[in-house]
């Protein structure tokens, strides 16, 4: 019998690390918290907790920040999708973080194209968390950074290995020997990166949570898919689900399935159990097992519905 309740991540047993990556140091990014809440993600720290380690294809994570801190320019070889749970965001691209810049307001999704250097910040005024999809069981292979971010974080302490590994100085840590540092990207291949526009960007890698409420008055809204608003085949599709578009119950699915819950609380039940899920946490579904979800209370009832698809992850995200 699958232990369902093993397969849970509630929100408030999360487990933060604050030296996740190269940037841990360095001032402005330096209070954020990382999770890892399905699989390894990208965390260059061994200090991570990973709470859920099989991998459906793909890895869920999460970022929590205090306003006015951020996550400092990076690239992904494979898709970083991220749902914004609580607060306000700003996300901004291209070499020095201003070829554009999008900001997302609570549930609103960004597809973020692959190849191009993000990072985020949260606006608001109280502490925010994103949720993260990254594409590949092994998220694409870590982590790609602007040159800058590794320059000025090796002036606070911190050096990235060649092996992709953090050493802290400030801790009397140094390279292993035969590890030289991680190098910086030439010119050349600096070249490559592009540098798309706020109007490159959004119209397809952008979805607006009401949008997306009023897309499932009477069936799942498809968000990232083939067939999605935002049409990409990143090795995952994402759904948004509310009251008004429940799957029929109980149901069984060939796939994995993550649940995401946004908003309200959302009972969930199976041969020999339920529970209760509520906004930020997360439920690994194996292939097979037939359950049942409703929302257990009236009023606005939301979440995203992740599942694997046969899709190659290393091909998505791409500028549309």
């Amino acid at each position: 019998m699958i232990d369902v309740m093993s397969r849970i991540v509630r929100y408030g047993d999360l487990r933060p690390c604050k030296t996740a990556f190269i940037d841990a140091h360095t001032p402005g990014s330096d209070t954020k918290e990382n999770f890892t809440i399905i699989g390894g993600g990208v965390s260059e720290s061994p200090d991570q907790h990973v709470h859920i380690k099989e991998t459906p294809g793909f890895n869920i994570g999460a970022a929590g920040q205090p306003p006015k801190c951020r996550n400092s320019l990076h690239s992904h070889r494979t898709a970083e999708v991220f749902f914004a749970l609580k607060g306000r965001w700003r996300f901004f691209w291209g070499r020095w973080g201003k070829a554009g810049e999008v900001v997302l307001e609570e549930g609103d999704i960004i597809n973020i194209p692959t190849g191009i250097f993000r990072g985020f910040e949260n606006i608001g005024t109280d502490y925010g968390m994103i949720m993260a999809v990254l594409g590949g069981d092994d998220a694409g292979g870590g982590v790609i950074w602007a040159p800058q971010v590794i320059e000025e974080a090796r002036a606070h302490g911190l050096v990235l290995g060649a092996n992709g590994k953090l050493y802290d100085s400030k801790k009397g840590q140094k390279l292993p020997d035969g590890v030289p540092p991680m190098p910086l990207l030439t010119e050349a291949e600096l070249a490559a990166y592009p540098e798309p526009s706020t109007a490159d960007v959004v119209p397809g890698h952008v979805a607006r949570y009401w949008d997306l409420m009023a897309l499932s008055d009477r069936q799942p809204a498809k968000v990232i898919g083939a067939a999605g608003k935002l049409r990409d085949r990143p090795g995952f599709e994402v759904e948004l689900i509310s009251r008004h578009s429940l799957p029929e119950t109980p149901y069984v699915l060939d796939r994995h399935e993550i649940l995401m819950p946004m908003r309200g609380h959302w009972r969930l039940t199976w041969d020999g159990g339920e529970t209760v899920l509520n906004p930020g946490d997360t439920a690994a579904i194996p292939p097979g097992l037939k359950h049942a979800l409703t929302p257990s209370m009236t009023g606005e009832a939301s979440l995203y519905r992740v599942m694997n698809t046969d899709d190659p992850a290393g091909a998505t995200g791409r500028l549309l």
